[in-house]
């Protein structure tokens, strides 16, 4: 919880409407992704952000089939994951996406959609899996709004962090943006 509302401003205000039932399941999500983020965006250094982010996303993908980490932050992922079934199927795409950040700096139409939906919309989805409480017809009914919401949330920090994005980072999201 103090991971999201320190590092979230729109994700980390959206959670305290939910039911205080899911929102430590909510703030596991968070927590994970928020730990790749960092990787990508603060790590000068390409080669250990790479070797950092591949041992992040293997650690991730462990922790989900054994159901532990000594990492806090994994671990509680991995719990919340295991309990509403979110899979490989929507936490590899998210870290495709995390090293999309490492080299991609310019993208084009294709790109950007490959980049929204493995850095957000899955993101959306894994939150919609705690939100269904495992019910798949109800998931599937709302899996669109779900990543709706997603990308919505990715364009409003893409906008929000514009100018550190084209300037620190030299990355350019927007097809056809060159800052």
């Amino acid at each position: 919880e103090r991971l999201t509302r320190r590092y979230s401003t729109s994700f980390g205000l959206s959670t305290r409407l939910l039911s205080p039932a899911i929102r430590p399941h909510i703030y596991a999500i968070y927590g994970m992704v928020r730990l790749a983020d960092e990787i990508v965006d603060t790590h000068a250094n390409l080669d250990h952000a790479q070797q950092e982010l591949h041992a992040l996303e293997l650690q991730t993908l462990k922790a989900l089939g054994t159901g532990y980490s000594t990492n806090p932050l994994l671990h509680a992922f991995a719990l919340s994951a295991r309990h509403y079934g979110i899979e490989q199927e929507l936490i590899k795409p998210f870290f495709a996406s995390m090293r999309m950040d490492l080299h991609t700096t310019t993208h084009t139409a294709a790109s950007y959609k490959t980049y929204i939906y493995g850095s957000a919309e899955v993101v959306g989805l894994m939150c919609l899996k705690v939100f269904t409480g495992g019910d798949t017809q109800t998931y599937n009914r709302q899996r669109a709004g779900a990543q709706a919401l997603g990308r919505a949330y990715q364009k409003v920090n893409f906008l929000r962090d514009y100018a550190a994005d084209t300037k620190q980072l030299g990355r350019h999201y927007f097809p056809g943006d060159t800052g």
